[in-house]
């Protein structure tokens, strides 16, 4: 993707006590969130995580892939990778 946009891997740990992003593992971001993984939750509290932090609208935030896994592609729409590496781990 351009600096239009860029694709991120993250590693999701759902369960975890807090929402949080952990920091890098390998080519991923490592990201805690308390939300469960039942229904969706945890994926939609992991989106709103990197919305916020990247100070993007929740709509620049997409599932690309991994929904039912905790390895998962994530779309950003208005960053660049290296952008978004900045934001989330700055």
């Amino acid at each position: 993707m351009s600096a239009e946009g860029c694709r991120l891997k993250v590693k999701a740990v759902p369960g975890a006590s807090r929402t949080e992003i952990v920091g890098r593992l390998g080519e991923a971001l490592k990201v805690r969130v308390a939300a469960p993984p039942e229904g969706g939750q945890a994926n939609r509290a992991i989106l709103a995580l990197l919305a916020e932090r990247l100070g993007l609208p929740a709509a620049g935030v997409t599932l690309v892939s991994g929904a039912a896994s905790p390895a998962k592609v994530v779309a950003l729409r208005g960053v660049s990778a290296e952008q978004a590496w900045a934001r989330l781990l700055g």
